[in-house]
């Protein structure tokens, strides 16, 4: 079986002639120089380094900004950089991100010559009035429309949301995912809102205008987000901003851009370990007897999701359940799949006592 592997290139705020409420690509990506073709296969060439070159898929991946408002002459010149690894299929695809308003026919005649695969849409939110109050430029029906025709000219297509945008609820976030869900995207990206420095957004905190979501919020919403994705198999692939230089924890780091919001280093893994936690201790709810140990099998994949951040799942259950857990790798069971066995019952413990 092949191992993916992605090698990020950022192309930040280049074609994206709109200004989100949110938004400061320069800061969000860490990059702030243009790309050019030589940074491109400078890039390409460090990352081959680093991979093996049996049973590899690997693909270029053109993120921040909006990739396909470029200039043409731009995104051919950036595109062409990548053709010889392709052609020596050192490189197997390239995916690229954009807005839903700028898509079309003609953009995805010349993206598919150039072995574009998948493309994302910041969607952000399915929601007009959200989407206006962010001054996002776009509306549902761009999003429809973009999301048919990618779908249509047989290019994986992928969405991006955000959760805690101003104004937005959780039953908002939710009609977003439906929505999204009916469009079939096969991959999607959740991103909780962070207040970043010279921004819009900022003006409205540091005013008392916008409140941000805390982590605890923002974790929840993402996890439900992921239960329903899961259910419509959608794969979410990322959850929470990358963090870079910039994108940091302002505590810690005084070059950070980040002003306030649910920021979190290992924000994916609270996520995780979160919907690790309800399969626990569903299960344990579920034994007719209860129990003092237990032994959880899981794909090595999910072992740390399982123990939890900081062994917040082994803690939580040792408070809740009075129950021990053991760990136990095991290649056979499925990611996102965990087999409980019971090692002892409370009968067998009060037998030692």
């Amino acid at each position: 079986m092949k191992k993916n592997y992605i090698i990020p290139i950022f192309v930040p705020h280049l074609g994206c002639k709109n200004n989100c409420s949110f938004c400061n690509q320069k800061s969000i990506s860490g990059q702030i120089k243009e790309v050019t073709k030589d940074d491109v296969k400078e890039i390409i060439e460090e990352y081959l380094k680093n991979f093996p070159y049996e049973k590899q898929d690997v693909e270029v991946a053109f993120f921040g900004g909006s990739f396909t408002g470029i200039e043409k002459e731009k995104q051919i010149e950036l595109l062409e950089a990548v053709q010889p690894y392709i052609k020596s299929k050192k490189i197997s695809s390239i995916r690229c991100s954009t807005r839903p308003d700028y898509i079309s026919r003609d953009i995805l005649k010349y993206l598919k010559k150039y072995h574009v695969k998948t493309i994302e849409l910041g969607v952000q939110s399915t929601n007009d009035y959200i989407l206006a109050k962010a001054k996002r430029g776009h509306t549902f029906q761009d999003v429809k429309k973009a999301s048919k025709l990618i779908r249509r000219h047989r290019f994986n297509l992928g969405h991006q949301m955000m959760v805690g945008l101003p104004d937005s609820t959780f039953l908002d976030e939710m009609n977003t995912a439906k929505d999204l869900s009916k469009l079939k995207p096969k991959i999607m990206r959740i991103y909780p809102v962070l207040v970043i420095k010279g921004t819009e957004l900022e003006n409205q905190y540091l005013s008392g205008e916008y409140e941000p979501l805390e982590v605890n919020q923002a974790v929840s919403r993402c996890k439900e987000l992921c239960y329903f994705f899961d259910k419509k198999r959608i794969k979410v692939i990322r959850v929470g901003l990358q963090s870079t230089d910039t994108i940091s924890d302002p505590n810690k780091n005084e070059s950070s851009e980040i002003v306030a919001g649910p920021y979190h280093e290992a924000f994916r893994q609270l996520v995780d370990t979160q919907i690790f936690y309800d399969k626990i201790s569903e299960k344990i709810k579920g034994f007719e007897v209860k129990v003092k140990e237990v032994e959880i099998s899981v794909n090595p994949q999910d072992i740390n999701n399982v123990v939890g951040y900081k062994r917040e799942n082994i803690l939580k259950i040792k408070d809740m359940y009075d129950v021990d857990i053991k760990t136990k790798q095991d290649n056979k069971i499925k990611e996102g799949k965990i087999k409980i066995d019971i090692i002892k019952r409370y009968t067998d413990f009060l037998d030692e006592e």
